[in-house]
């Protein structure tokens, strides 16, 4: 038996940069709960990238999506 894995974890300096933010402000948003993390260790923290995903669509600008 083959098991796919779907889901794809980035550390916290990617997901800052893939939203142009610090990685201070993505802890919030983890603390917040408005970002998925597993922490993969005591020091190891990784973010859900289809969370990011969500986040940046649920923000929109204007007439912009």
């Amino acid at each position: 038996m083959t098991a796919t894995i779907s889901r794809r974890l980035v550390s916290l300096a990617d997901a800052a940069d893939a939203l142009a933010v610090s990685t201070r402000t993505v802890r919030r948003y983890i603390a917040d709960g408005q970002l998925d993390a597993v922490r993969l260790g005591r020091k190891t923290l990784r973010i859900k990238v289809d969370s990011i995903e969500r986040f940046i669509d649920a923000k929109p600008v204007g007439n912009w999506r």
